[in-house]
Order: C-alpha cells, then structure tokens, then sequence
C-alpha cells in the first residue's frame, strides 16, 4: 500500500518507520515511534486518568497493542491518530474495570484488596519472560532507551541484570504487587517488539 496523500510530512515519516519495522522488524523505527509519541501519549493518559503511575503502565499498554497489531495500520489516517484511538480505548476499557474493582474491594477485606490475577504471582518464568531473557540485550536496548526513567530501571535489573522480583523490591522499596503488575504490562511491550523483530529475520 502506497502512503496516503492526505498524509502530512510527519505522518509519511511514521508510515515509513511503520513499514521499516514491519519488513525488517527494525527495533531502530519502534523506538523512533516510541520517542516521538511517548511523552503526549503519557499526558494524554494522565489527564483521563488523573494518576501517574496509571498513566504510564496505559502508555506501554497503548504502544504494546500497537505494535503488536502493526499490520492492521493502513496509511488512511495518520499512525499517531491510529495510537492515540487505542490509547483512548484502552484506558476507557481500564477505568471501567477500575471502577468496578473499586465497588468490589470495598466489600473484600484489606489484605486481599491488592492481589494480582494468577498469571502475575507466578515464580517461574512462562514461554513469553523466557522469551524475552532469550534475546540479546542489544536487541532491546534501542527500544529500552526511549521508555520513561522508572520503566528503564525495571527492565534494566529485570532483564539486563536478572534480578528477581525480590531482589528489584529491595532495590526500588516498592510494593511486591506494583513490581509484578508493572513488569507485566512492559514485558507485554518487549515481547510484541521482539517476536515482531525474529518474525522479520
């Protein structure tokens, strides 16, 4: 598909970084897409959410989803109103849940108001945490650069350093759960990035 007329200068350079990922799986033109969007995409989260740590676990998401269904973008529009619309749909979809999660706790006692779904209290690692300790880190620091800060150093001892959740709780005195739940969505995010890129090999 030949890219849209209508296209401004800024939305042909996304198209073309678009397809640069897509044909050679490019971690450079993911962590170009990542950087040029990172940041309004962030405060875009933060306004309808009103919680920082919310609005950026939502900006990985958005981006993990993206890249991961990369192949549906068609150069009809601009990719930046095609990530913002996921973006947007993503945290309506997470504030409904929220909300529901809110009446729910309310009725449960205190301890168990913070449990994580089975998947993320798992110990061992399953075929996607594997994968991703799989890859070369070179492969993953084009990427990694680009992300905010507190995600950087989750990675960088998770993946890089190998820590075990233990180990990172110690390190950055956050919750268990906050550690899990957070690594989950950028694991999401690293995974959709990488299985796209040994596609393209």
């Amino acid at each position: 598909m030949e890219v849209g007329s209508q296209l401004t200068e800024k939305g042909q350079r996304d198209y073309k970084l678009v397809k640069q990922a897509l044909e050679t799986g490019d971690q450079a033109a993911f962590s170009d897409l990542l950087k040029f969007y990172r940041d309004s995409l962030y405060f875009m989260m933060l306004k309808m959410t009103n919680n920082p740590h919310d609005a950026e676990d939502l900006t990985i998401e958005a981006f993990g989803k993206a890249f991961k269904n990369l192949k549906q973008y068609t150069p009809d529009y601009a990719f930046s109103t095609w990530l913002f619309k996921i973006a947007t749909n993503n945290c309506i979809d997470f504030m409904r849940k929220k909300s529901k999660g809110v009446q729910a706790i309310n009725n449960e006692p205190e301890e168990s108001a913070h449990a994580l779904p089975a998947q993320l209290a798992a110990a061992n690692l399953d075929p996607e945490e594997a994968f991703i300790k799989g890859q070369k880190i070179e492969m993953m620091r084009e990427v990694v650069t680009k992300l905010k800060p507190h995600y950087k150093k989750l990675i960088e001892l998770r993946y890089f350093k190998e820590y075990s959740y233990e180990e990172i709780v110690d390190e950055l005195h956050l919750p268990l759960g906050t550690v899990k739940a957070q690594l989950f969505r950028a694991r999401e995010f690293l995974f959709n990035i990488l299985k796209n890129s040994r596609e393209r090999i």
